[in-house]
């Protein structure tokens, strides 16, 4: 099928998900649950076939984000049981008011209708997209990147079958064919067919969205997130947080980009850092975190920053490191190089927490916690559709909820205006 033919059947197909209960959309992501472990081996081998092509063009964190195994794809389908336990937003009251003329009216959640999501190469965006979908109600297109289109075809194929095994239409959750530019565009350009646009990928994919798209798009993804260690910090537990932050999966975007350091400790802070995230991970045979610091800091880490340092989203092991003389400059760092994603502080004094949680405007604000916590699943919405970096309909990580509007019920009983 073209992309055109594909928006056209999730068109014609949206409403019966939409009139589905909850009972049947559940049933039918346990059984895509049950197909994606059924099916680990075809998706294996289509992963390795992925893997093996791309190894020679993308970083090795892009590989280990395009990369399976066994366990990942078990995660993915417990993602997917997550959701199917969760509450359906489709159908609740969201407000009730009873006019004095007897007019009944309810503010009711509904599916928004067909959502378009273009992703990169994430194969375990392709079932947590579909299951939210199906549990909000609405038909899904899902258009990946090229390095994955094997894995995504195959987990695609797991997820169609789970659907029609409880009678509902395999067009409902589709992977877009073209893995060309034409066909992103046609999405973009899908007015009349494409009710909700989501960009789920790096800079360029969500400029590019939001640049040229005639249909509602929401930003998401993008993450320069900043830890900053103030004055007041537990050193220690510093260390622990941004070791985390920056290490434990940096392709993603909610890994630490930046380090703000407070001067007065700077001396002894930075020294301990550099041991942790540098000489102890060398030793352990862990790849070393290569800083890029500011005038001041460099004195303690070894590289100078560049000009573009603080407003690039490295995904990888490089973190940038800036000094500051107090909280507030912190914040005016951040206001003026963030994009809106995930920061935090790390602190004993709860003025300065607070000052820093009121001022710092980001969807995701965190206090003595690290910022890799943004994530749907770790904020009790069984998995997600992206991180919304804007402020309008959706912010931070987009469960069910975001995936729905709402419409006016009215219940009268001949009343005439």
């Amino acid at each position: 099928m073209t992309t055109l033919e594909q928006m056209k059947a999730a068109k014609a197909v949206a409403p019966l998900l939409a009139c589905a209960d909850t009972e049947r959309k559940n049933a039918a992501l346990l059984a895509m649950a049950e197909r994606l472990m059924e099916r680990t081996p075809e998706i294996l081998k289509a992963n390795v076939a992925d893997v093996e092509k791309a190894a020679s063009a993308i970083s090795p964190v892009m590989l280990d984000r395009l990369a399976l195994n066994e366990s990942r794809i078990a995660g993915m389908a417990e993602g997917v049981r997550q959701v199917a336990a969760l509450p359906d937003p489709v159908g609740e009251v969201l407000t009730r008011v009873v006019r004095p003329n007897g007019l009944v009216i309810e503010k009711t959640a509904v599916p928004l209708g067909v959502i378009a999501i273009i992703y990169e190469s994430r194969p375990n965006v392709t079932s947590d997209a579909a299951a939210l979908c199906v549990k909000s109600g609405n038909a899904c297109i899902l258009r990946g990147g090229k390095e994955a289109f094997r894995s995504a075809s195959a987990i695609t194929a797991a997820l169609q079958d789970g659907l029609a095994s409880v009678g509902l239409p395999k067009d409902l959750v589709q992977l877009v064919q073209d893995t060309t530019r034409g066909s992103a565009a046609e999405l973009m350009q899908g007015v009349g067919y494409i009710d909700l646009l989501i960009p789920r990928g790096g800079a360029g994919l969500i400029r590019a969205c939001t640049e040229n798209a005639r249909v509602p798009c929401i930003q998401t993804g993008t993450g320069i997130c900043h830890v900053y260690v103030d004055r007041a910090a537990d050193p220690d537990m510093a260390v622990s947080i941004i070791e985390n932050a920056k290490t434990s999966r940096p392709s993603v975007c909610n890994a630490a980009e930046v380090c703000i350091v407070h001067r007065e400790i700077a001396a002894d802070f930075l020294p301990k850092l550099k041991d942790a995230l540098v000489t102890k991970r060398a030793a352990d045979g862990k790849i070393p975190v290569e800083f890029r610091a500011d005038e001041e800091a460099v004195a303690y880490l070894g590289k100078p920053a560049g000009a573009q340092d603080f407003d690039t989203e490295f995904l990888d092991y490089i973190m940038a490191v800036k000094t500051v003389s107090s909280a507030d400059e912190a914040i005016a760092h951040i206001a003026a190089h963030s994009t809106g994603h995930s920061e935090a502080i790390v602190t004993e004094d709860p003025e300065t927490a607070e000052k820093f949680v009121r001022a710092v405007d980001s969807a995701a604000v965190y206090v003595n916690a690290s910022t890799r916590f943004t994530d749907g699943g770790e904020f009790g919405l069984g998995c997600e559709m992206g991180i919304s970096t804007q402020k309008l309909h959706a912010r931070g990580p987009m469960g069910l909820r975001e995936l729905t509007a709402y419409k006016y019920i009215v219940r009268g009983s001949g009343q005439l205006r």
